[in-house]
């Protein structure tokens, strides 16, 4: 089977295609990670709701995102100010749950989902480890992206 290749490209033959299915996941894993929830209108639901979170204070000593007051986008989405940056999928407390959330939603291919958030307060960088089972072959996959702090 081959996926669409993200990001789309436009060949004679139509649509570039991905035939590694694991390059194909890392792509949308990337997507879903560094797109702002709200913002995409055909499905406002896509994305990762932390990127909606970058003008708001963010507490280094306590790993939480304060609210600034005038919010806007993300307002909907309750307890969102007492979730911690650090943290697993496990815990439903954190941004790693929403994230796990919003990847078991749009990428289906994989299975046995975990995700893992460490803020680093040197790097300021907040380390994001994504682990499953990809449900085509039964094989195991990781996957990692570090996200700079807008601090």
């Amino acid at each position: 089977m081959t996926n669409i290749r993200i990001p789309l490209e436009l060949t004679p033959q139509g649509l570039e295609r991905q035939d590694d299915v694991k390059k194909s996941i890392d792509a949308m894993l990337s997507l879903i990670i560094t797109t702002p929830q709200f913002s995409t209108p055909s499905d406002p639901d896509f994305g990762f709701i932390l990127n909606n979170m970058r003008f708001e204070i963010f507490d280094e000593r306590e790993g939480v995102v304060y609210d600034s007051g005038d919010t806007g986008e993300g307002v909907s989405v309750p307890g969102l100010y007492n979730k911690k940056v650090s943290g697993s999928s496990k815990n439903l407390n954190t941004f790693a749950a929403e994230l796990r959330k919003s990847i078991m939603t749009y990428e289906t291919r994989l299975s046995e989902l975990s995700v893992n958030m460490t803020y680093i307060v040197e790097d300021r960088s907040i380390y994001i480890s994504v682990a499953g089972i990809i449900t085509e072959t039964e094989t195991p996959y990781r996957y990692s992206h570090v996200m700079r702090v807008w601090h």
